[in-house]
């Protein structure tokens, strides 16, 4: 493959503004190297999402994780993956699933927050990665109902989302299909386009 550093300084964000060099750098890749992650590594992601901030610090999130040194764990996470996702997943040495508590510890009632605290737990988890030259890739795709009968999550919990973890791979291993979409240049909506003020849809003065 092109240079390692060439091709992740290419896949680098450009953004409007200043942001930090690590936000930058995350993206989701479809390649992965089939170097194991270190235990102490991969401690460290889930560390960060542990201090992920949450609604009434409920921390309404767990992560059921298979790594490919069992590969028997590995591939039952793998199976609930959608089939589109499998392919390129396979090579992943981590997968994680990412569950939802979806009532209030304190009190028993419904969290409406619960998906979008997981989702801030993901996201410092994923910048965690990123500080240790680990990539994840965020998957929506996987099929709900098996992965709770698979893992016996009980009522009350909902799968919020999947994860691949881990190196950096060669792209040029992907199928074609795969391949143009891990060359393609990263792209975001402009500021202009969810940024309002006043009135829904009027852009802030703020970017004028």
């Amino acid at each position: 493959m092109q240079n390692t550093n060439d091709f992740v300084k290419n896949k680098s964000a450009t953004p409007q503004y200043p942001i930090e060099d690590l936000l930058s750098k995350r993206w989701s890749p479809l390649a992965f190297s089939e170097h194991l992650v270190e235990p102490e590594k991969l401690c460290s992601v889930l560390e960060a999402a542990r201090w992920a901030a949450s609604s009434y610090n409920e921390q309404p999130w767990s992560f059921i994780v298979a790594t490919r040194d069992n590969q028997a764990e590995f591939n039952l996470l793998l199976s609930c993956l959608a089939e589109g996702n499998q392919p390129w997943a396979k090579n992943a040495p981590v997968l994680m699933l990412l569950v939802a508590k979806l009532h209030f510890e304190r009190n028993g009632r419904e969290n409406r927050h619960a998906f979008y605290d997981v989702g801030a737990a993901a996201a410092q988890l994923a910048l965690q990665a990123t500080a240790l030259g680990l990539f994840i890739h965020q998957m929506a795709g996987f099929d709900v109902p098996k992965a709770i009968s698979v893992y016996n999550i009980p009522q009350g919990y909902q799968p919020v989302a999947a994860i691949a973890l881990g190196y950096l791979g060669d792209p040029q291993t992907l199928s074609e299909q795969y391949l143009q979409r891990e060359l393609s240049p990263r792209t975001r909506k402009p500021l202009e386009n969810f940024v309002f003020s006043g009135n829904w849809n009027q852009i802030s003065p703020l970017l004028k």
